[in-house]
């Protein structure tokens, strides 16, 4: 279909315009993270509207959330937040990674966990009528355990049932040609698959790799020097660009972090890519055509749900 599930209700495609794909409004992660690092935690909506009025004075237009059941979505305050900027939003359905499962997912079967995922994108979350836009799954660092698996299958029959879109946690960049083969195995087409977090392992050949199998990749670290400098970044997405992999790049930039964004005193916030990521691919030698596809004409055609 060509409309698009938002909180603020369906739009059609081509009113996406220029996409962030994969950000953070609000988060509660699991006690876990949470004791060993309160800087995960995004409490506060008048701050998530801070930042996007920000963000309202670029060119961006659609806001892809990335927050997923066992990360503490709250669609209530993510829908007060939508309503309260010029931006649309869109809401993820499903699962980070197994560390962070409570028991019910453990517990759940395969069937159980597809209805649930297939009514998040159908009819709505958590009781309400907020629909999920994107589908999500995730594994840890170097594996896949046997309940991250069961949710992949899950996320690939819900895929396959409503034609949404699905995206993933790799953890450090990590197994991603793995989920790829659990996904292949289901009967996903892989050019409905995107793989987030692929720059914490800059890995050029390994990217290569998932796009040549049709897949698309996400590098969502920009300013992270924590990780890389973007200059590696950069250099990796022109080879990647020179090998004609243009259509399947997607570029984001993930602030889950209080020390990411302005409003909570840290930086540098949403805006880099817009003032800082995009004039510097600019200067590299990227095309503003080159920069279109990645950030308009590639969700596009990436976000509708498409039935198999």
């Amino acid at each position: 279909m060509s409309k698009i599930n938002t909180l603020t209700g369906e739009i059609d495609v081509d009113e996406l315009g220029f996409v962030r794909m994969h950000e953070h409004l609000l988060t509660d992660p699991p006690d876990l993270r949470v004791k060993k690092d309160p800087d995960y935690v995004l409490d506060s909506p008048r701050k998530a509207v801070e930042e996007l009025k920000r963000l309202e004075k670029t060119e961006v237009n659609t806001f892809v959330d990335g927050t997923t059941i066992d990360y503490g979505r709250n669609i209530d305050q993510m829908a007060k937040i939508a309503n309260r900027t010029n931006i649309k939003i869109l809401a993820t359905s499903g699962f980070n990674r197994g560390l962070f499962f409570e028991d019910w997912v453990h517990n759940y079967s395969v069937d159980e966990l597809t209805a649930l995922l297939i009514r998040e994108v159908t009819v709505g979350i958590d009781g309400t009528d907020l629909k999920a836009a994107i589908l999500k799954a995730g594994s840890d660092y170097n594996r896949i355990t046997k309940s991250e698996e069961k949710t992949f299958v899950a996320v690939a029959n819900a895929h396959l049932e409503t034609g949404a879109p699905i995206k993933t946690h790799t953890e450090m960049g990590t197994m991603g040609l793995e989920q790829l083969d659990i996904f292949e195995r289901e009967g996903v087409d892989l050019s409905r698959v995107l793989l987030i977090h692929m720059d914490r392992n800059l890995d050029y050949g390994y990217h290569r790799q998932a796009l040549e199998r049709g897949a698309n990749i996400m590098y969502d670290g920009p300013s992270k020097i924590k990780y890389y400098a973007d200059q590696n970044r950069i250099d990796t997405l022109k080879k990647l660009v020179d090998d004609g992999f243009i259509k399947q790049l997607f570029i984001s930039n993930d602030m889950g972090r209080k020390s990411y964004l302005k409003s909570y005193g840290g930086g540098p916030g949403w805006e880099y890519i817009q003032h800082k990521f995009i004039p510097r691919l600019l200067r590299e030698g990227f095309t503003q055509e080159q920069i279109d596809n990645i950030f308009i004409d590639n969700p596009k055609s990436f976000l509708p749900f498409k039935q198999a």
